[in-house]
């Protein structure tokens, strides 16, 4: 068996991505089907924690047209990975890896609260930790999160499951003549203005040499697969 390319990462899910075809909410079979890839993974060695997003359930930035200032927007979106988060936690204990959820938003008859030295503790159990509530601010995006938690906890990658599997230069799904790209850096992803992370995201991770590798979720065992070496996937690196 191949060994894992890498020993402890973050993976970060988009709130979608549970929700299905369905659009909205959480789907219990895609959900299962998530966590039994992250428990696969677990049992290779591989030490992990898990970004979700909220938009399943609700977008911050879709409310500040409405009359909802941007901040308090974006609390409610926190909120909603607070409720993916609890979900998928109880997915991947199911399906037999040990579990727990550390929330950036204090709320400690829920779950518990996230710190640096807390996390690293839950790891360094065995747990897979699920790392809810963004990075507890407004303004900031899931992929920042992701990021930012990779470089706190000493990651050696961050895995972005998407619907597709790499960075293309355009959305393949809307222009078939769209190139896939094998690998690129966080620069030249900025300067195309490739959307499958934010530009603050981009930025932080080439700060800290941190490398995103941009894969589907649509296939059974993709995470183990990246993992191994051996998935289809793109990376961004320097």
């Amino acid at each position: 068996m191949t060994k894992p390319v890498y020993g402890r990462v973050i993976v970060k899910l988009s709130g979608e991505a549970l929700a299905g075809s369905a659009g909205f909410g959480v789907d219990q079979a895609v959900v299962e089907t998530i966590a039994a890839d992250i428990v696969k993974a677990h049992k290779l060695g591989v030490e992990l924690g898990i970004v979700v997003g909220g938009g399943n359930i609700f977008r911050g930035v879709e409310v500040s047209s409405r009359g909802v200032a941007r901040p308090t927007g974006d609390t409610m979106g926190m909120l909603a990975t607070v409720m993916n988060s609890l979900v998928l936690e109880a997915a991947i204990t199911r399906n037999g890896a040990p579990a727990v959820t550390l929330s950036a938003v204090p709320m400690p008859t829920v779950c518990e609260h996230f710190t640096r030295r807390r996390a690293l503790d839950r790891i360094g159990e065995g747990r897979v930790v699920v790392l809810a509530g963004g990075t507890g601010n407004p303004f900031f995006t899931t992929d920042t999160t992701a990021v930012l938690r990779a470089a706190e906890l000493d990651c050696q990658a961050v895995l972005k499951a998407t619907n597709v599997d790499g960075v293309y230069s355009a959305d393949p799904k809307i222009d078939k003549s769209a190139t896939r790209y094998d690998r690129l850096s966080p620069g030249e992803a900025m300067q195309r203005n490739l959307k499958v992370m934010d530009t603050t995201a981009f930025a932080l991770a080439r700060e800290n040499g941190m490398p995103i590798i941009v894969f589907s979720i649509r296939e059974p065992g993709a995470i183990e697969a990246v993992l191994r070496g051996k998935g289809r996937a793109t990376v961004v690196a320097e």
